[in-house]
């Protein structure tokens, strides 16, 4: 609902959801809903999709947690179908079995790109590379080499399931951000954010080596400190994942302090990161092909320029 949004304020704007919990989810009702969307944006809609990381939403859903790697794997490949195939005939363990379906309405593009999430275990990684699919890493509560090494495996596993390693794709996460004109001022701006991340359920439940904040910013992937710094910390992760996405979150940050850090983020950090670390990801536009004027192609006609 909100890309939705997102995307009617917007024409050129490329509208990649955070993970789409697969396991817990109709892939019917996924199909439908996603392809919707990338109708309404005109092929701008990138699905992410992943099993989860937090336990506590299987049994809200009447699901048991140990099976959770199988949700994932059989719903992926269903899904799958749905968005790629007309006339599906399918039987699985985990839904109603399916005659002849072809959900509606159809993705914008024939072959919408799907992300697979990882986290902490080579079953995502796996399927990644089976299915040809980028690969996006959490990277959020543990050193890097748990994440490099995972990605390590599904570039393995992708040349080895016959696909050219040129065309492997990966996308990284982040441990926060927060972008200040000193370090001091970043680590002072961030540190009540992470002191009460360190009391949520999904920080404690994945069982981060990290107890203090400046732990996390030396070790972890938290990108806190001034434009250099951060600037620095996305090259080095680069190094090890050869990521072409970005992802950050401002989560729990009051919007006015939000917004400061974003812009800052904007203005002193992306036009040097795009600049020594290009990115295939989005180099072809997929603008409203009814909008020819190529700044308003950022832009509603109502001018609502806060959603770039």
């Amino acid at each position: 609902m909100i890309l939705a949004a997102v995307a009617e304020h917007t024409r050129r704007v490329r509208l990649l959801t955070t993970l789409t919990v697969i396991s817990v989810l109709d892939p019917v009702r996924v199909a439908e809903d996603y392809a919707t969307l990338d109708q309404l944006s005109r092929g701008r809609l990138d699905l992410m999709i992943g099993k989860g990381n937090d336990p506590r939403h299987f049994p809200l859903f009447g699901l048991e947690e140990d099976r959770q790697w199988e949700y994932q794997a059989e719903k992926f490949v269903l899904l799958r179908r749905l968005f790629l195939e007309e006339g599906v005939t399918w039987e699985g363990e985990f839904r109603a079995p399916l005659t002849d379906v072809t959900t509606q309405p159809r993705p914008f593009h024939a072959r919408p790109r799907i992300w697979h999430g990882s986290a902490s275990s080579t079953e995502s990684t796996e399927l990644a590379a089976k299915f040809g699919d980028p690969l996006f890493t959490a990277n959020g509560f543990h050193p890097k080499k748990k994440y490099a090494d995972l990605i390590d495996h599904y570039r393995r596993r992708w040349a080895e399931y016959g696909h050219d390693p040129a065309d492997a794709l990966v996308g990284s996460g982040a441990g926060g951000l927060y972008v200040a004109k000193t370090s001091q001022e970043a680590l002072d701006g961030y540190r009540p954010y992470f002191e009460a991340l360190m009391k949520t359920p999904a920080y404690q439940h994945n069982k981060s080596e990290f107890t203090t904040l400046e732990d996390k910013i030396a070790k972890g992937s938290a990108l806190v400190g001034s434009p250099e710094q951060v600037i620095d910390k996305i090259g080095d992760y680069h190094v090890s994942f050869g990521h072409e996405v970005q992802a950050v979150s401002v989560d729990g940050l009051e919007s006015g302090e939000a917004r400061e850090v974003l812009e800052l983020f904007a203005a002193d950090v992306i036009p040097i990161v795009r600049k020594e670390l290009p990115s295939r990801v989005w180099e072809s536009s997929t603008a409203d092909p009814r909008c020819t004027d190529p700044l308003s192609a950022y832009y509603s006609p109502e001018g609502v320029s806060e959603l770039t």
